[in-house]
């Protein structure tokens, strides 16, 4: 099985110091509760679900792999209760990010930010969660499929498809929640859900868009201090294959995230350098949605 700590033996390679791998944790998640839309006194409770998730969610090991303290990945659920259904049965959305650092540097980037409104669990006082792969449950198993995912985005950034057994874990909760009609499971419901993206991440016609990530993290960001023009060049190179991608797959939701992820920081990455023609070219045709923000590589 792969482990993240391959990125690591790179990273020494490359002249990076590493200390000794310990079994820990995978995941370091903030949680966030907002419950201003709620009116009345009476669900005060929700605050408590803050750490119970978190408990939930840090206190797991997710897979098998072996990680450093300072290599958990950092990340967090922002819950949005949007209306209360019955007294302990919510609407919410949940919006999902993860980062991992920048090799050479000490700042990080966001790998994925995904935006969930389809979320209905029910939640009382002093409820625990309990960790159960093989039976479904409304709350638990939106976390069980998340944490999934925030593994296998990282993955990917360290290796091409490296992420695909935690995908396909995400992939066995979603079929297990096929049948049960909640929101957010049927590929009829919505068009952008965990079963469209699920789907996505494991077809092999969206495979470009997973191997770019890793070609922008690992080739990408993490030679960006050292070999700025390099970089850019190698960016360039993913963006050109993620046009020709574009022109096959119409309403990608993966190959969306990415630029809702990464537009400002591409803009960001080519201001200044030789290639923001082409950049600007390539985005504008690919992500013409944030074309505001590309504009600015035509203004300097």
């Amino acid at each position: 099985m792969w482990s993240k700590s391959v990125g690591l033996v790179l990273c020494i390679l490359l002249g990076v110091a590493t200390k000794q791998p310990t079994k820990g944790q995978e995941l370091a998640c903030d949680v966030q509760i907002d419950r201003s839309q709620l009116s009345g006194s009476e669900f005060s409770f929700l605050g408590d679900l803050r750490r119970r998730v978190e408990e939930y969610i840090n206190e797991r090991n997710w897979t098998e792999d072996q990680f450093l303290s300072s290599e958990q990945i950092t990340c967090s659920m922002q819950i949005v209760f949007l209306e209360a259904l019955r007294p302990t049965e919510f609407r919410t959305r949940l919006i999902v990010t993860s980062r991992r650092p920048i090799y050479g540097t000490s700042q990080s980037t966001v790998v994925v930010r995904i935006n969930d409104s389809e979320w209905q669990f029910e939640y009382s006082r002093g409820t625990s969660l309990r960790y159960d792969p093989n039976r479904y449950n409304p709350l638990t198993s939106v976390l069980d499929f998340y944490a999934n995912i925030i593994l296998g985005y990282d993955y990917d950034t360290f290796s091409e498809l490296g992420g695909t057994p935690q995908f396909e874990s995400a992939r066995r909760i979603a079929n297990e929640a096929k049948g049960t009609g909640d929101p957010g499971w049927s590929a009829t419901s919505s068009d952008r859900n965990r079963r469209q993206l699920i789907d996505e991440l494991l077809a092999q016609r969206h495979q470009p868009v997973r191997r770019a990530h890793y070609r922008y993290h690992r080739k990408g960001l993490d030679r960006f201090v050292k070999d700025p023009e390099n970089a850019r060049t190698e960016v360039i190179g993913l963006l050109e294959s993620l046009q020709e991608t574009s022109q096959y797959l119409s309403n990608s939701y993966s190959l969306d995230l990415f630029f809702a992820t990464k537009y400002q920081e591409l803009t960001a990455l080519f201001l200044g350098g030789e290639q923001s023609n082409r950049a600007y070219n390539l985005l504008t045709q690919i992500d013409p949605g944030h074309s505001s923000e590309y504009n600015k590589l035509m203004n300097r």
